[in-house]
């Protein structure tokens, strides 16, 4: 495993080793003692996965509260995305900034979110198979998101259709609205 740093402290890629030949390619996607050797030492609970049909969708920017806020380790196995992570830990020196990873089935490549950052992707082909791990059970009375085109945040996502956004996307409250409760240096 290779670990690559973003311009937010904590997020950072992850490159797996790839063992291929004329028949395909192995790759460990997850070995406790490789990421730990590599500074994640997270334990995770939950695998999710997703699809996402047409290019050009949108789902986030979301996250959990505390007190069951989640880490999270995303990859593609099918497509390609643009995957965004949003400092949300209020008081953070990177508050409100963002990093933004194209993350494909062809680069392999992974992404770990710490807690305290909202997340969010945008499918760059049609077919796209999303999944994550978790370090924190599913809790709908802490699901929550915010508004993709906070103008405090700035993503730029490019164009997106408000057809290809869901019903709890375009209703999100802004960042000043929402009833976010990270604290840097608590989470």
């Amino acid at each position: 495993m290779k670990r690559m740093e973003t311009k937010l402290p904590g997020v950072c890629i992850v490159e797996p080793q790839v063992f291929g030949d004329h028949r395909g390619y192995f790759m460990e996607t997850y070995n406790k003692r490789a990421f730990a050797e590599i500074g994640i030492t997270t334990e995770f609970v939950q695998d999710n996965q997703s699809f996402t049909a047409q290019k050009g969708t949108l789902r986030g920017i979301h996250f959990q509260n505390a007190p069951m806020a989640q880490a999270k380790l995303v990859r593609v196995t099918r497509g390609a995305v643009m995957d965004v992570a949003v400092d949300l830990r209020g008081g953070s020196p990177t508050y409100k900034l963002w990093v933004a990873v194209e993350l494909s089935a062809e680069n392999k490549r992974m992404l770990f979110i710490p807690r305290g950052f909202g997340h969010g992707f945008k499918t760059l082909t049609d077919d796209v198979e999303f999944c994550y791990k978790v370090d924190n059970l599913y809790s709908k009375a802490c699901d929550r998101g915010i508004r993709f085109d906070d103008p405090s945040i700035g993503v730029d996502w490019g164009e997106v259709a408000e057809s290809l956004l869901s019903q709890k996307d375009t209703t999100a409250p802004l960042l000043s609205e929402s009833d976010c409760n990270f604290v840097y240096g608590e989470i």
